[in-house]
């Protein structure tokens, strides 16, 4: 699941312009972010190709806080450019003894 250079142009306004020395463009972001929502790999895990994952890492969670990329999600689904669907959701937990006295237990 990744998106052309044409389909890339059409949400383009709706990311951050680039500024300064920058090695990794935004559609190499944009295609990571699907490639990790596909796979579900690590970010360490991300082919070569996409560029640095600690760079890709660090603007996915520059767009996160600033709400972008749940815009730009909003925004490729409404166009018809991609298509999300959660067909399971996992969940990790720990298990943690606790004393019969922590229970209210008598």
């Amino acid at each position: 699941m990744e998106i052309s250079a044409e389909q890339y142009s059409r949400t383009e306004s709706f990311l951050p312009l680039q500024r300064g020395n920058v090695r990794v463009s935004n559609l190499q972001v944009v295609n990571a972010i699907l490639y990790v929502a596909e796979h579900g790999c690590k970010w360490r895990g991300l082919p070569k190709r996409f560029g640095n994952w600690h760079t890709i890492y660090t603007r996915m969670n520059r767009w996160v806080k600033a709400g972008v990329l749940d815009w730009l999600f909003e925004q490729m689904q409404h166009q018809q450019l991609i298509r999300i669907k959660i067909e399971a959701v996992s969940l990790d937990s720990t298990i943690v003894k606790v004393h019969p006295d922590g229970t209210g237990a008598l």
